[in-house]
């Protein structure tokens, strides 16, 4: 693993309207690394999300992917030079079969090399056999597993995944774990996580950041991020 930064936030500030929700958050990503940004609801983990992906422009502070500044880049340029997003809820196009929600992945990872089909559907055997069937009628599951795989189609050197585990059951919870593990291990791509599953984050983080009322207040390192009681007390009401 390099420790040369795929992904350096400092001082980041972003909100909806007038309201600032990031106070000038700070953190970085090597290549390689699987990080999960934990803290109880409401605190601004989904806005530090949506502003990486371009979604939400900061009022301040930079981003830097790959040795450049993306601070100003939209969401679809940096969808291309690598950034892919998994939103909380999903968001697949309910009315395109699986197979075309893949396509659309595809236009992401232009210039990085073929979509990789056979990789996907390894990972997430049941979207080959159903590839004909309308996202829609898939079950929230299903659906997280194409999200998942839609981001995966365009190789993308980053992915950001804003709770994965919500409305899902226990059993795709640990094949969702397991695969991601097992893609970062083989192609090298970095993870961003948020999530509140305690679960999720203890098998899954390689190390992590406290975030309450939109700064990081901590750090917590390999150790304690696989630590639950650890981790539960960042997450309790």
């Amino acid at each position: 693993m390099s420790d040369q930064p795929l992904l350096n936030i400092s001082g980041l500030r972003s909100g909806y309207g007038g309201e600032t929700v990031l106070q000038g958050v700070d953190l970085n990503i090597t290549r390689g690394e699987i990080i999960a940004v934990v803290g109880r609801n409401g605190v601004g983990k989904s806005t530090l999300m949506r502003t990486l992906t371009g979604l939400l422009k900061p009022s301040a502070g930079t981003i830097h992917f790959q040795g450049r500044d993306a601070t100003a880049d939209g969401a679809d340029l940096r969808a291309r030079n690598g950034i892919g997003y998994i939103p909380q809820g999903r968001e697949v196009f309910p009315e395109l079969t699986i197979r075309e929600n893949l396509m659309v992945g595809e236009v992401a990872g232009r210039g990085r090399g073929s979509p990789n089909y056979d990789r996907v559907y390894r990972f997430f055997p049941i979207l080959k056999e159903r590839s004909r069937q309308r996202a829609g009628t898939l079950s929230g599951g299903q659906q997280q597993q194409l999200a998942i795989a839609r981001a995966m189609i365009g190789n993308p050197g980053l992915m950001l995944l804003d709770e994965p585990s919500e409305g899902i059951q226990p059993s795709i919870i640990k094949d969702i774990a397991r695969n991601v593990r097992t893609l970062n291990s083989e192609t090298g791509v970095s993870v961003l996580l948020v999530e509140q599953n305690l679960d999720l984050i203890v098998s899954l983080a390689e190390r992590g950041y406290v975030m309450e009322k939109g700064r990081i207040v901590a750090e917590l390192g390999a150790d304690e991020i696989r630590s639950r009681d650890e981790v539960r007390k960042y997450l309790t009401i």
